[in-house]
């Protein structure tokens, strides 16, 4: 049986953030009709069968993974990329995402960044960094000097990205950076610091953003 558009964007999708959930799939994918759960099953049975996606069972609801997908079913991963599924559906919801990219690759690891996410949001470019596990001091400073280097690099076209980090932790991030720092719990909540945070000094604006940093 050929694909459909709508088979071959699932797919995609699943390629792109390694691993799903089947609700979040019937969010993004069937949202429009009646029972979007109950048509994501037998959509993603069909495509379990005919070997074009993985599935494991070992979580409920069950977590589908594309077929160039090499994460293993047990990773530790599997929460990480997960929790960047629910930023993507986050942004996604708020609006004006332009752009979205899952763990993009600019510099051999020891000489730059490897941001979690690359988006394009009001016209805004942002680097995104899920935060679950908590860092040492040590470790954000070396994180953000990665980021430092990335931007010496010259590779990424100007204006360079904003870096967000999204945790549960609040971070000392007092440096002098050539790019602008955010922190939040959630991008919900960055976003709407956007709006009810007023400037304490002459605000910049940036790429359509009229950002304030605390």
């Amino acid at each position: 049986m050929p694909l459909s558009n709508r088979d071959k964007a699932i797919i995609r999708d699943l390629n792109k953030f390694r691993v799903m959930d089947r609700d979040s799939i019937a969010q993004l994918h069937f949202s429009g009709l009646k029972n979007p759960k109950y048509a994501a099953n037998n959509v993603l049975l069909r495509l379990l069968r005919d070997g074009q996606i993985q599935r494991s069972t070992a979580f409920v609801p069950y977590l589908y993974f594309g077929p160039e997908t090499q994460i293993k079913k047990n990773s530790q991963k599997i929460g990480h990329f997960l929790a960047i599924l629910e930023v993507y559906k986050e942004m996604r919801k708020l609006g004006r995402l332009e752009s979205f990219l899952v763990e993009p690759k600019y510099l051999p690891k020891s000489k730059g960044a490897e941001p979690d996410i690359f988006a394009v949001y009001r016209n805004t470019p942002f680097f995104i960094e899920v935060q679950k596990t908590v860092y040492s001091e040590k470790q954000m400073n070396e994180k953000m000097g990665r980021y430092v280097e990335l931007y010496n690099s010259g590779v990424m076209a100007k204006p360079f990205p904003h870096v967000l980090i999204l945790s549960d932790q609040r971070y000392a991030i007092d440096g002098q950076y050539p790019f602008k720092v955010f922190q939040s719990d959630s991008f919900t909540k960055f976003n709407q610091s956007l709006t009810q945070t007023k400037p304490v000094s002459q605000p910049q604006q940036t790429g359509g953003i009229r950002a304030v940093i605390q």
